[in-house]
């Protein structure tokens, strides 16, 4: 079974402080893990930014929302108890509560008419509004990384279309932009120059050259199959190498990966997707366009001595 929206979350929550006392927000939330029967793994997982369990987050959004619609209150800092509003939902033994539910109530639709106003100016573009049953946080995730997959999908077309020089310098840029070659004169002096029996280049592994990468960079379209790999490994070998990077801006077949893994020596296959990703992520042929800062309320600040 899936894990459930945060919105499923919600009646269970007002159930467990049906009691009126004063409860922990974690350890409320570990103990309806426990009574729903939340499996290890949907415990385990994380959000795609990996600040926090999808669990935890479904769960805390759930309480969020009961709090907006004045169902719970809060009791300082990370508890909470049953609100007389919420003591008068029970007594009706609703069904279920979600979003439709609490739209009976003034507090809950003026805080969503606010959330998806700010979700919208947010969102990378309409289809990245999300389904109703994603929490806030999931939204903004979905958003970005929808515009990440764009960016990727763009930078692997202009990459392709570029000549093997320009090729050259897109790996030359990455690698020291990741601490690669010392400074962009050492790199260029290696990579994309030597063509030595099946090797494009040598690149320092840090910038004092305590060790050397060996590098082998394919600027194609199609699948790069085991025997290239073999080739690279046995050059390699005669090189007395201990590391190679192979780069291309095609893709790998399952042979091609299965070779690397089982050659002697550490290679690592870098395909085109994971070469825009390091791109993005090291900041070599993109620039910033919108940044967006998501805060929360500081506790401690309202933590009375």
């Amino acid at each position: 079974m899936p894990l459930p929206s945060y919105q499923y979350f919600m009646l269970p929550i007002l159930r467990l402080a049906s009691d009126g006392q004063e409860h922990s927000v974690r350890d409320s939330a570990s103990a309806l893990a426990i009574q729903l029967k939340i499996s290890q793994q949907d415990l385990d997982e994380v959000l795609p930014s990996g600040g926090q369990s999808r669990y935890y987050n479904r769960f805390t959004w759930a309480l969020t929302y009961l709090y907006k619609s004045m169902l719970v209150e809060k009791t300082g800092r990370g508890r909470f108890r049953i609100a007389p509003r919420g003591i008068d939902v029970l007594k009706a033994n609703p069904q279920k509560i979600d979003n439709a539910f609490l739209d009976q109530f003034d507090e809950f639709r003026s805080f969503r008419t606010k959330s998806d106003k700010t979700i919208a100016a947010t969102s990378a573009s309409p289809a990245a509004t999300s389904p109703e049953n994603a929490t806030p946080d999931e939204r903004l995730e979905s958003a970005y990384q929808e515009s990440r997959d764009a960016v990727v999908s763009e930078l692997l077309q202009r990459v392709r279309a570029g000549s093997p020089k320009f090729f050259e310098q897109v790996v030359i840029d990455l690698l020291v932009a990741m601490g690669y070659g010392g400074s962009h004169a050492d790199a260029a002096q290696v990579v994309g120059k030597s063509g030595d029996d099946g090797i494009d280049g040598v690149i320092k592994e840090d910038r004092l050259g305590l060790d050397m990468v060996y590098v082998q960079a394919k600027r194609w379209e199609g699948s790069v199959g085991p025997g290239e790999i073999d080739k690279f490994v046995g050059s390699l070998s005669r090189k007395k190498a201990h590391k190679g990077v192979f780069i291309t801006s095609g893709s790998f077949t399952a042979g091609a990966r299965n070779a690397a893994h089982e050659a002697a020596l550490k290679i690592v296959l870098i395909d085109g997707d994971e070469l825009a990703e390091l791109m993005i992520d090291h900041g070599v042929g993109v620039a910033q366009f919108k940044s967006y800062i998501i805060k929360r309320v500081d506790g401690d600040y309202f933590d009375e001595a």
